[in-house]
Formats: C-alpha cells, sequence, structure tokens
C-alpha cells in the first residue's frame, strides 16, 4: 500500500478543534508499519485524525494507525469537544434544554458552567464510569455572529434563527466547509415565530401585515389610524444583526417594498423587547412567539375579514406566514460521536416534549380531526368564487372529512419550485416516520391547495403537481421505508379553501401549501 492509496481511504468529512495544542506535528504509521503520514495534527474526534500532509488535509482512521508525536491525544481520556455560537434566544434556553435533555436520557451528568456575559459550558460526565466525555462550549450573540464563526472555523454548529445568506453560502463552500442548504448540513430544531405585539392594555388587537409595514417604515406614526388611540406610536425592534431582526425585514418590511424607519428603540434580546413593551400602552413591538411574555399578542388580519392568529398548531402547520424556524448550521467535516448522538437526539420523541416544554414548537406530527380546524370548511365555502363550482367543494369535503389533517404542511419558496427551509425540514421527519413504519396500513393523501391568482382550472393543476412533487420528495428520502404497507396517494382542490387574503404577497404564500391527510 503506498501513500496515494493512503490518501484514497481518508475520509472527506472533518472535525476541526478550536484548540491550538491540535496544531502540531504527528506521524501516523499502519499497524504492519508499511504506510506511514507525516503532517500537522488538525483535529481528532475520538475515531478519526485530521491531518495537513503534503497530499493536502487527510482524515483516517485511528483504529488503523499508530499515533506518534507532541500532538498526538490520549486515546484513553478522551474528551469530545463541540463550538456552538449564534443566536441569543437559542443559546439561553432551547439548547441548553435540550443537552439537558440529551444527558438525562444517556446517564450523563451535565455541569453547567457560565464564563461571561455571551460564553458559557456544558461538561457532560459519564455516569458509570465517572470520566467526562464531552464539554460542549457556547458563545451566544446572534445569527450573524454565528455564521462569523463558522466561516472562521471557530465555531462546529451555528445557531441561527434565519437561513444562511447567499454571500455566507458562497464563502463556505470557498473555504471547503460544502454545501450548506444541502440536507446534512442544516436541520430545523424546533419552530418559533415573529409575532407582533402590545401592551396588555391597548384597546388594539389585531393589525394588517401591510399596515405593520407601514408603521416600521415610519408611514404610520398614530394608533388612531389602527383603531386605537389618539397616541403616537412607539416602536421596538431587536437589534438588525439578529436574526429575529433580520426576518422582520425579510418576512415585513421587503414584500412591502419599505424601509425600516431611524425611530425605533432597538434590543438586544427578545425577552427585554416584550417587558418593554408590556410596560407601554402605546408601544407596538416585533417579538418571537416563545418570548412574548406578559405582552399581547396581535392576530393578523386582512381586508377579506380572514385572520391568523399565532398558537403552536397553526405555527407548526405554517398557516401563521410569519413562522420562524429554528436551525442549526453544520459544515463538511464529522463531528465526535457524542456531538452525532446529540443531533439524533434532537430529532426524537424525547426532544419534541423537551422543545415543548421549553416555550418552542415542536415539529412531532399530530393528527387533527376536522371538527377541530375551526372555521376552515366555512371559510372555503363562502370565499368560493364563480370559477369554484358547489360540486367541487362538495368533492373537498367528502374527501376531507373522514380523514384527519397531520400537522406536516409544505410551502414552496416565493416564485420558486424549491421546498422553503421548514418544508424540507418536513420532508425527513416524515421520511423517518415512514421508516418506522408509523403509518404502515393507512393511507397518506398529499393534497395541493393554491392562491386565487389565475384561472382556478390552471391552479389546481400547478396544485396537484406540487402535491406530486411533495410525495416523490418524501418517497426518496424513506430509503428503507416499505412503501408497500402505506398508499401514498395525491389530490388538489387549487383556490378552493384559502388560508387567507389573496390580495397580499404574504397571503398568496400561506394559500399556496400541500397538505398531508391520513386515514
Amino acid at each position: 500500500m503506498n501513500m496515494r492509496r493512503a490518501a484514497t481511504y481518508a475520509a472527506l468529512f472533518l472535525f476541526i478543534s478550536w484548540q491550538p495544542a491540535w496544531a502540531q506535528d504527528v506521524t501516523l504509521t499502519s499497524r504492519d508499519g508499511r504506510v506511514e503520514l507525516t503532517g500537522t495534527l488538525l483535529g481528532f474526534d475520538g475515531e478519526f485524525y485530521r491531518i495537513e500532509t503534503i497530499y493536502g488535509e487527510l482524515t483516517v482512521d485511528g483504529s488503523g494507525v499508530l499515533c506518534d508525536g507532541p500532538g498526538c491525544p490520549n486515546l484513553a481520556d478522551y474528551v469530545a469537544e463541540l463550538y456552538i455560537s449564534g443566536s441569543a434566544t437559542m443559546g439561553a434556553v432551547l439548547m441548553p434544554a435540550l443537552i439537558e435533555g440529551f444527558a438525562l436520557r444517556n446517564d450523563y451528568t451535565a455541569t453547567r458552567q457560565v464564563e461571561d456575559k455571551t460564553h458559557f459550558n456544558y461538561t457532560l460526565t459519564d455516569d458509570q464510569t465517572g470520566k467526562r466525555a464531552a464539554v460542549f462550549y457556547f458563545r451566544v450573540t446572534n445569527t450573524n455572529e454565528g455564521f462569523a464563526d463558522l466561516l472562521a472555523n471557530e465555531a462546529d454548529m451555528v445557531m441561527a434563527l434565519r437561513e444562511i445568506r447567499p454571500d455566507e453560502q458562497l464563502r463556505a463552500e470557498e473555504a471547503g466547509m460544502g454545501d450548506m442548504t444541502g440536507d446534512n448540513r442544516s436541520r430545523v430544531l424546533a419552530l418559533d415565530a415573529v409575532v407582533p405585539v402590545v401592551a396588555p392594555n391597548n384597546p388594539v388587537r389585531d393589525i394588517s401585515p401591510v399596515d405593520l409595514a407601514r408603521v416600521y417604515a415610519g408611514l404610520i406614526t398614530n394608533w388612531s389610524d389602527l383603531g386605537g388611540p389618539n397616541a403616537p406610536i412607539t416602536l421596538h425592534a431587536p437589534q438588525p444583526e439578529t436574526g429575529l431582526g433580520q426576518a422582520i425585514v425579510d418576512e415585513i418590511i421587503a414584500p412591502a417594498g419599505l424601509q425600516m424607519s431611524p425611530n425605533i428603540k432597538r434590543h438586544d434580546r427578545g425577552a427585554e423587547l416584550a417587558q418593554a413593551v408590556a410596560a407601554d400602552a402605546f408601544a407596538l413591538g416585533v417579538a418571537s412567539f416563545a418570548e412574548v411574555g406578559n405582552a399581547e399578542a396581535l392576530t393578523l388580519t386582512g381586508q377579506c375579514g380572514r385572520s391568523l392568529r399565532a398558537n403552536r398548531r397553526s405555527i407548526k402547520t405554517e398557516d401563521y406566514p410569519l413562522t420562524a424556524p429554528m436551525f442549526v448550521y453544520l459544515p463538511a467535516r464529522r463531528l465526535p460521536k457524542v456531538a452525532r448522538e446529540f443531533l439524533a437526539f434532537t430529532r426524537g420523541p424525547t426532544a419534541q416534549i423537551v422543545i415543548r416544554r421549553a416555550g418552542f414548537v415542536d415539529q412531532a406530527p399530530e393528527e387533527v380531526p376536522v371538527d377541530e380546524q375551526g372555521n376552515r370548511l366555512a371559510n372555503a365555502i363562502a370565499a368560493a368564487g364563480p370559477e369554484v363550482g358547489l360540486r367541487e367543494l362538495q368533492r373537498m369535503t367528502s374527501t376531507l372529512v373522514p380523514m384527519k389533517r397531520l400537522t406536516t404542511s409544505f410551502r414552496f419558496e416565493t416564485g420558486s419550485i424549491r421546498l422553503d427551509a421548514q418544508s424540507r425540514s418536513n420532508i425527513q421527519q416524515l421520511a423517518r416516520a415512514l421508516e418506522q413504519g408509523r403509518y404502515d396500513a393507512r393511507r397518506l393523501l398529499f393534497v395541493g391547495f393554491s392562491d386565487g391568482d389565475g384561472p382556478a382550472e390552471t391552479n389546481k393543476g400547478i396544485a396537484l403537481r406540487r402535491a406530486d412533487a411533495v410525495r416523490r420528495a418524501v418517497m426518496e428520502a424513506a430509503e428503507t421505508a416499505d412503501l408497500e404497507r402505506v398508499a401514498l396517494e395525491i389530490d388538489a382542490f387549487g383556490e378552493a379553501m384559502p388560508m387567507a387574503c389573496d390580495n397580499s404577497a404574504w397571503g398568496r404564500q400561506a394559500n399556496r401549501r400541500v397538505e398531508v391527510w391520513v386515514r
């Protein structure tokens, strides 16, 4: 075996440690002594070495080699290290709750140590051996800083309240971190939402997305223009570099073609924002659903009379249009085994309970009977235009009433055939459920709906093709599922059951969806 073959055997995934002690010369020798690699040790994940050699970066299975040199790790007392950076909202409650839940489930003791305002760590100690198994290091600032740390190779995981930006994605790919938009590079841990909030004693209880945008652009400055008292509006918002601050621009301001007013009180933390709004009868803020606190969340409404209120179910189904997935991003490099086990835990049923108890919205699919879905069918009948006939409404009713709707829904990016971030995560969730046999001997119906922009028959055809695209994506992702044990079918009712008004971009986006019904 020569060096070229040794390079071929090297794995493609990496693990980068922040510890400068790794950057020392080592020699890796095969156990039969026939292959020898010398280079700078860049990382060790408990199983694989990553070294810089004259052949480039190589990742070598530690079970097949002996390590010699000052940088060689202690294999007997190896402690996995994971560096996590990004959103303070996620770092304050969600991630600590998940780590503590993971530790309890796997017989570790989790010990938290706070270093300063933005740094803390969790040490996991094996309950049986008493040895340290891992240390999770946190730097909690904001989403921008998290991606900056990742690009500087100073983070193994980013906590983000938004999707990665194209420029960040490009720089990450150039740095050898892979396509950060790929299925294995990001995942949705939990769900949150962007909600407008006021003080409990403010008489205003709803607002249209258009008016909300105009308020934050400084075009509406008095509560009387929103049906409230004759008083100036005091605006509050998160800092612009935070994920939530950027979500306000992306989901509220930009779709209206406006820019944020400079006359806004900014806050570093969402909980502080909600507290400030709750204490001021004339304040208006935008907070995350999990951090509303004592403030009052406003209902989103439109000229057609439909309203959408943020609650656990409407966020999970994405019926509420300002849903904010909570991401973790991972570069294309190998993480330590305990870190991989933690990530697997976050997708399991125990983690979903932890997420709910932490105040966020989990992703565990629920089955909702028609009689628990409010006035959706009544709205469908009331809103039916001349192109949606009684026969089609009767067909929709006869098809869906005997079934239950899954809270797993799918939506597409604006002007694109690509599923949005939450929907891509939902593909994986539903695929795993099929692999586990959760829907064996049952019927899953992928149902396409559309907005009312254009001919009804054309919209129905588009909705049907989208339903089929989602079904095929789920089938492709469910690699080990026995799909002969479950019926996967498609149907479409086009614009027959709108969720919101079609006179705004956010309303049309809410109406274009694929639902999953089960029987």
